[in-house]
C-alpha cells in the first residue's frame, strides 16, 4: 500500500489569523519563521507578531532549523509549551522534590506565587490545576507503598491521606477496584509509571503490553475493565521494557518501540491502531486520511471512534492524528498532552 501523505499545512491566512490570535488548538500544527529576525516560534508566542509579508510557515522544527531559522527563546519551539513557564516549572521542581506533601494553595502563595495565577498556567498546559497533581503525586506514594508490600493503613499515611476511606476511594477511582482486590498473585501486573507529561497506568504479563494509559484520563477504568484477567499491583520485565523505552521517548532520542502488545479491540479497531504504528513519527495525518489508508474512505467517524479506544497510548501513536483543518481534535489525553508529543517528535525529526 501507498504510504499517506502527511497532511498540508493550513493556508497562509489562516495560519496568520491563528498567530495574531495564539490560537492554542493549533499548536503542534505549523510553527511561524520571522524572516526579519531569523528566529521561529510557536503560534502561541507572546511576542510581537511580525506583519503577514515577514511569515514563513513550517510543519515542524526540523523545516524550519533546515532554512536556518532559530528557536525562539520565549515560547521554546523545540519542547513543550509548558518549558517556557517560570510559575509552572517552579511549582514542578518543587512537587518533585516532595510528592508526598499535601499541598494547598496556601503553600502556592507562600512561594511568592499567586494562586489563580497557578491555577490558570496548570489549567492551560495540562488540563488540570497543581493541586490536582500533587493529588496524584501523594496516590503514586501509595500505590509504590502496596506494591512494596505495606498494609493499605500504612501507604495511606505515607501518601498524605488523612483518612482510610479517602484513600481507597482514590485508588478506586483510578484502579476500578480497592487495594485489597490487587493484592495476591495474578497473571497481570500493573504498575505507575512516571513520566514528563504525567503519571501512568502499565499493565502486562509476561509476554506484552496490555495497557498504558494516563491517570487522569476519564476512560482508565473502562479500558482496564477489558483487559482480560485478574490484575496484582507488581512489575514484570515488560513494564521494565515500556518505561526504558518511554523514557528513551521523551528525552527525544527514539521513537521506535518494539514492546510487544496485546491489542484488546474489535477487529476493526485492531486494524486502526496496526495502521496508526506506520505514520511515522513527525507526521500528522488527518482522520480521512488513516481511514482512506485503510482502504475505507467513508468510515471517518469510525475511525476517529476506534482512536478515541485506544488502550495504549503514545505506544499506538493516536496523538498523530489531526483534524482536517489541522486543528489538534480528539486526544482522550488531553490537547496539551498531544501539542507536546507533537512536539517531542519534532526535536527528534530535527535531530535526525
Amino acid at each position: 500500500m501507498e504510504r499517506t501523505p502527511m497532511l498540508d499545512l493550513p493556508d497562509p491566512e489562516r495560519l496568520y489569523a491563528a498567530l495574531v490570535a495564539r490560537d492554542a488548538s493549533m499548536e503542534g500544527r505549523a510553527l511561524v519563521g520571522v524572516t526579519t529576525t531569523g528566529i521561529f516560534c510557536r503560534l502561541t508566542c507572546p511576542a510581537r507578531k511580525p506583519r503577514p509579508e515577514h511569515c514563513r510557515w513550517f510543519d515542524g522544527a526540523a523545516a524550519a532549523v533546515a532554512a536556518g531559522f532559530r528557536p525562539c527563546r520565549r515560547c521554546h519551539p523545540l519542547g513543550p509549551q509548558a518549558e517556557g513557564d517560570a510559575t509552572v516549572q517552579r511549582l514542578l521542581a518543587a512537587l518533585r522534590d516532595d510528592p508526598g506533601r499535601r499541598w494547598t494553595e496556601g503553600d502556592v502563595a507562600a512561594m511568592g506565587l499567586d494562586p489563580s495565577t497557578a491555577r490558570r498556567a496548570f489549567r492551560r498546559h495540562f488540563g488540570v490545576t497543581f493541586l490536582d497533581l500533587a493529588r496524584q503525586a501523594r496516590l503514586r506514594e501509595g500505590v509504590r507503598g502496596l506494591k512494596a508490600g505495606e498494609a493499605v493503613i500504612g501507604a495511606q499515611l505515607d501518601a498524605g491521606f488523612d483518612s482510610a476511606s479517602g484513600f481507597r476511594n482514590a485508588f478506586a477511582r483510578l484502579f476500578g477496584q480497592p487495594p485489597a482486590a490487587m493484592r495476591g498473585a495474578a497473571g497481570l501486573l500493573a504498575d505507575w509509571l512516571d513520566t514528563p507529561l504525567g503519571g501512568m497506568i502499565a499493565v502486562a504479563d509476561d509476554d506484552a503490553l496490555h495497557l498504558l494509559e494516563f491517570v487522569d484520563r476519564h476512560a482508565l477504568t473502562a479500558s482496564l475493565r477489558r483487559v482480560p484477567g485478574a490484575v496484582a499491583l507488581g512489575r514484570n520485565a515488560i513494564i521494565d521494557r515500556a518505561e526504558a523505552e518511554l523514557a528513551a521517548f521523551f528525552a527525544a532520542r527514539e521513537a521506535r518501540f518494539t514492546v510487544p502488545l496485546a491489542l484488546h479491540g474489535t477487529a476493526f479497531e485492531r486494524e486502526v491502531w496496526e495502521r496508526l504504528r506506520t505514520i511515522p513519527p513527525g507526521e500528522t495525518w488527518s482522520y480521512g486520511a488513516l481511514a482512506q489508508a485503510i482502504a475505507r474512505p467513508a468510515a471517518t467517524r469510525a475511525v476517529a471512534r476506534a482512536n478515541s479506544r485506544n488502550h495504549i497510548a503514545i505506544i499506538v501513536p493516536c496523538h498523530r492524528v489531526i483534524g482536517a483543518d489541522g486543528s489538534l481534535t480528539g486526544y482522550a489525553g488531553g490537547l496539551w498532552r498531544k501539542e507536546a508529543l507533537i512536539g517531542i517528535e519534532a526535536r527528534l525529526r530535527a535531530g535526525a
